[in-house]
């Protein structure tokens, strides 16, 4: 490190129309604007805090924590490849506003979303003597931002962050809901807490720089929330996305904030995942098993999260009623992303598969419950699945192995 049961169904009036409804904005609220930028909020009481999404907002930064009412001292946690492309701009942003920042940069890839990570990290702070009133400003993607909250939500019990994200996975949503953590051998984001951050800062310009796999695997999560809550969101990517693929600023800024409002309606209504939030973890199950028995170094999150969207639209026709044309339509919108809809597992990979997924967080008296769909914009959580049908529509007899996103990794075998 650098120095520098019974299917639980959500209940109509508690969703404000965002999940329940097949479509529409939730409750009737839309993004706020402030000039070009777009305003989410998260609604949390005391702990609200605004989702700003916009262009050019890296140089806003400080004054913007300044709003907070941060102390002083601070830290940037970034990783080795987004901090010498954004850094020197962040950490003058908050020299201006009056800041003392002191930059920590990490090793990239999932792989330094590790409790290892996490001491080196404590052991930089402590150095740089920052405090209880200090705070820490996550700089990068989704693997940054986990990883710098669980330090701020541990180190001297519970310092203030911010979450400034520069991947498009991040900004539509590991950036938003509190959820923060590291990854075990056994398993991902088994070690973790649920600690808000203070602002969210969303710079579309950091999207330009980001390579064509990467940004495509952010898609997966932007499609899920169409998936499990806006039909008509599901049906404007189908339009949309040649625009999105080529990363058009105010089609992105649209879609963006749609998914950052979907989730904050969410989490504002379940914080810490005692029921709604499940909704969430579309596709996370077999996702985050893929990613755990494949060492978290072949797959992307978002395409291990494409493979388990589609493996439970394939579930959903058969066990909640999906109609097939719906799960067509979800393969097809991935499969146009550029994302892997399957794999090809051989005998020892399916059972290390189904031992990964009982290590899941989600699991509730040994059993896996899975989010599935009855129809685009609507789903249902805590479903109980046979092993053998996971595996059935992981490997659909009589169809290819594998698919292979452009520019990928090949997907097939593990």
């Amino acid at each position: 490190m650098d120095s520098t049961s019974q299917p639980e169904r959500p209940a109509h009036p508690s969703l404000s129309g965002c999940v329940a409804r097949p479509a529409g904005a939730c409750g009737g609220r839309r993004p706020a604007y402030a000039g070009a930028v777009r305003v989410v909020h998260v609604p949390l009481g005391s702990r609200s805090y605004p989702i700003l999404i916009g262009e050019a907002l890296l140089p806003r930064l400080g004054a913007e924590c300044r709003k907070q009412r941060l102390g002083e001292r601070c830290a940037v946690i970034s990783d080795r490849h987004v901090a010498p492309r954004y850094a020197r701009r962040v950490l003058q942003s908050l020299k201006d506003a009056g800041f003392a920042p002191v930059l920590i940069v990490v090793p990239a890839g999932e792989t330094a979303k590790s409790l290892r990570t996490v001491g080196a990290c404590y052991d930089q702070l402590a150095a740089h003597r920052l405090e209880r009133k200090s705070f820490l400003v996550a700089l990068g993607g989704g693997v940054v931002g986990d990883l710098a909250g669980f330090v701020a939500a541990t180190y001297l019990r519970g310092v203030a962050f911010v979450q400034v994200p520069t991947t498009l996975l991040a900004q539509v949503d590991s950036s938003v809901g509190g959820k923060v953590g590291v990854n075990l051998r056994a398993g991902k984001n088994l070690v973790g807490a649920f600690h808000q951050p203070r602002l969210v800062l969303c710079d579309l310009g950091t999207l330009a720089s980001l390579p064509a796999r990467e940004y495509r695997a952010g898609l997966a999560e932007v499609i899920k929330y169409g998936i499990i809550a806006d039909a008509a969101l599901f049906a404007r990517l189908e339009r949309d996305l040649p625009k999105l693929l080529r990363r058009d600023p105010r089609t992105l800024a649209g879609v963006i904030a749609r998914c950052c409002q979907i989730k904050a309606d969410v989490v504002g209504q379940d914080e810490t995942e005692t029921g709604l939030r499940a909704i969430l973890n579309f596709g996370h199950t077999i996702g985050h098993a893929l990613e755990a028995i494949s060492r978290y170094g072949k797959y992307r999150h978002g395409e291990a999260i494409a493979v388990g969207q589609v493996a439970a639209a394939k579930l959903s026709t058969q066990l909640t009623g999906l109609p097939r044309h719906d799960a067509d339509r979800v393969a097809g919108l991935f499969t146009r992303a550029g994302l892997p809809t399957r794999v090809k597992l051989t005998a020892a990979q399916t059972k290390k598969l189904s031992a990964a997924m009982r290590l899941d967080k989600k699991v509730s008296g040994g059993e896996i419950k899975f989010v599935l769909a009855e129809r685009i914009g609507q789903v249902i959580w805590g479903q109980k699945v046979p092993a053998d049908w996971i595996e059935a529509v992981l490997q659909p007899a009589g169809e290819p192995s594998g698919h292979d996103a452009p520019d990928a990794t090949p997907q097939s075998p593990l």
